[in-house]
């Protein structure tokens, strides 16, 4: 699992940096497991696997990529095609729409770019200081697990809103500046290594909706990427994906929904059992905060999320 794959930052202030590899970390990776005794396959050769039982010796990876950024064509695309890898885009169609709320990239930017937030929080405003790198940390740090213990995404969005619009961020921004545009898309897609997937409309976290709306969110971005590009989805991502963003509702709606794969971030390598949770696919994430080759191997080994996981090969409640 990735998101970005950019040149390096040097800003000190990078909360949101497990989310981006660099090109150089990212095609090292790559090249290893070229080189090694690993099958590098698509999602739909992966559920051909794990349906049929057909499985050699061999272990296998999927390389998947969740938002749809431009970095993923202009960085990390060129890797792919040079080692020949099939991979996995799963798209948020109102990012694609250039409409979508990267809220967690706005929450940075308040933090990077004030001394002083304030925030209305259960109805009245507390002021933090945030004038040192520290500071920073520990604010976003607050704010970030605030905004996540709202009890609706509409609380989540609105709080959000109301942060940027007292202190001057352009929240709309980070999308146009960032992610990939239908044109763009429809472009990459003509390659056959790529598998569009889908990433809900809004990318909420799901479980903060009913069921009515967790449904929309799942088909209405099928159906809508399927128009815009003309190809037939099988493929699915929840958004944030962790146990508190999708669980078994939302593992049932979208088999319901008929997606063949849903994968979530649950850390975790798939076994043959995962046949029988199809919407529940675990992945091992290439987390910015560790870009070295030794912690690339260890994850890719299954010993850390083996470890993660107390040795269970399913973790699909």
């Amino acid at each position: 699992m990735l998101h970005h794959v950019r040149p390096q930052r040097f800003d000190r202030f990078q909360p949101n940096r497990l989310l981006e590899v660099t090109p150089r970390f990212f095609e090292g990776t790559i090249r290893r497991l070229r080189r090694s005794k690993v099958d590098l396959i698509s999602l739909d050769e992966m559920h051909r696997r794990l349906t049929t039982g057909d499985f050699p010796r061999r272990r296998f990876v999927c390389v998947t990529f969740d938002d749809g950024y431009r970095d993923n064509f202009e960085f990390a695309y060129p890797v792919l095609k040079k080692y020949e890898v099939p991979f996995t885009i799963y798209v948020a169609t109102s990012f694609a729409d250039r409409i979508g709320e990267l809220w967690w990239l706005a929450l940075e930017a308040v933090v990077a770019q004030n001394e002083m937030i304030g925030v209305l929080i259960d109805g009245r405003d507390r002021w933090f200081e945030c004038r040192s790198v520290t500071d920073k940390r520990e604010v976003f740090d607050y704010l970030y697990v605030w905004l996540r213990g709202l009890q609706t995404e509409a609380e989540l969005r609105q709080a959000v809103r109301e942060l940027c619009a007292r202190h001057h961020v352009d929240m709309a921004a980070f999308c146009a500046d960032l992610c990939m545009g239908w044109d763009e898309l429809e472009r990459f897609a003509a390659d056959p290594l790529l598998t569009i997937g889908a990433h809900t409309v809004n990318h909420p976290i799901l479980t903060k909706l009913d069921d009515k709306a967790v449904r929309a969110e799942l088909s209405a971005s099928r159906d809508v990427i399927e128009a815009a590009l003309g190809t037939r989805l099988a493929h699915l991502a929840y958004p944030v994906g962790d146990r508190s963003a999708a669980g078994a509702r939302e593992f049932r709606i979208a088999r319901e929904l008929g997606f063949k794969t849903a994968v979530t971030t649950r850390p975790g390598v798939v076994f043959s059992q995962h046949a029988e949770h199809l919407m529940a696919l675990p992945r091992i994430s290439l987390n910015g905060n560790f870009q070295r080759a030794r912690y690339a191997k260890v994850l890719l080994s299954g010993a850390a999320t083996g470890l993660w996981n107390g040795f269970r090969r399913l973790n699909v409640a």
